[in-house]
């Protein structure tokens, strides 16, 4: 199993760096005189430190991290924090989502995810049946939540919220919590978005683009409309690797949440579906781990990396594809992002521990 999951990790990464190099030429050259910018900065940035934290986190016991779940979860919260601090935060597109350090920026709400993970598997691991109870359970694990989505909202980082929102759900479930408790906080959740998308313009926008493509083609449905151009003209087999027309500057976001329309114009129906089977197949040898451990904290983050890595796939290709309200969710593995990227393998190193001892 340990080998089945190294692998299909390695032909995600490796699909989407060969993806990557042909969707940020373009742009790269004209922002930055570098035709493999993106490329170079991925490798550097993300894959390489990546790997080295998912070769170490694989050798480390992964119930050292039970212990430290409680710091992890602070650290990560006090990252996400100084992105309001004014010398630190890095605002982008009216969002302040980065933090720059000594020259580098990495995004907080990224490691997030991962220490949401390792948090609730080791909370809810420690509490059996007494997660049925509203106080030990629904309770608590609903003002962390809530706490953690005003610090997103106020960034505003919608999109990083709703992959934290079905991660800490899923984990919640998985864990053996009341259905009807699930139902309560979805429900409490869903008047939350609600008020969101009402009190802010452009998120109506989105709903509205969503509903009817054809409202404003050149202005709020402008990047769902050429999306699906990109995707349309891909047909069975793609144009060609390398020959895609969108990204010659008609299609927004390109090498972030858009990439997956390239994947389809330039390989076609195949390639998209083949990235697909991709993250099937990883899902499918995450859930079957998870079966096999004993340990629930073990099963916990396992299933919670599941449910990160196939339910955030699934709710960018949803939407590049017009299925879902855009929120500009990148593709795991795919997209460009060296945080992303980074935090994702160092999950999938503990997801390899996990894995030796099932």
């Amino acid at each position: 199993m340990v080998k089945s999951i190294l692998i299909t990790t390695l032909i995600l990464l490796l699909f989407g760096l060969i993806v990557l190099s042909s969707a940020g030429i373009v742009e790269g050259h004209k922002k930055f005189d570098s035709a493999y910018y993106y490329l170079n900065r991925q490798l550097l940035l993300g894959v390489l430190p990546g790997l080295g934290l998912m070769f170490l986190l694989s050798k480390i016991d992964y119930k050292f991290w039970k212990k430290m779940s409680l710091l992890i979860l602070i650290g990560a919260l006090f990252l996400l924090a100084m992105v309001f601090m004014p010398s630190f935060g890095q605002g982008l597109k009216g969002a302040t989502r980065w933090i720059s350090l000594g020259g580098f920026s990495f995004q907080p709400s990224e490691i997030l995810k991962l220490a949401l993970i390792i948090y609730l598997a080791a909370w809810f691991g420690n509490r059996d049946e007494r997660i049925k109870n509203w106080t030990y359970g629904m309770a608590p694990f609903f003002l962390v939540l809530s706490f953690v989505a005003v610090l997103l909202v106020l960034q505003p980082d919608i999109g990083t919220l709703v992959v934290i929102t079905l991660i800490s759900i899923g984990i919640y479930f998985f864990a053996g919590s009341e259905i009807k408790h699930i139902l309560i906080i979805l429900s409490v959740i869903a008047v939350g978005f609600v008020a969101m998308i009402w009190l802010e313009p452009y998120r109506f926008d989105r709903i509205k683009t969503f509903i009817d493509p054809n409202t404003d083609t050149r202005g709020i449905s402008y990047q769902l409309n050429q999306s699906l151009i990109s995707i349309g003209s891909g047909g069975i087999f793609g144009v060609g690797f390398g020959k895609s027309t969108q990204k010659f500057g008609f299609l927004p976001e390109v090498v972030h949440d858009s990439i997956f329309a390239i994947v389809v114009e330039e390989l076609g129906f195949v390639g998209g579906i083949f990235l697909v089977i991709l993250f099937l197949t990883l899902a499918f040898l995450l859930v079957r781990t998870a079966n096999n451990i004993s340990d629930k904290f073990g099963k916990l983050i396992v299933m919670g990396m599941a449910v990160w890595i196939t339910g955030q796939a699934f709710l960018n290709i949803s939407a590049i594809s017009g299925l879902a309200p855009l929120t500009g969710i990148p593709l795991p593995f795919v997209s460009y992002g060296g945080t992303a990227m980074m935090v994702l393998l160092a999950g999938m190193g503990i997801v390899l521990n996990i894995a030796k001892r099932a």
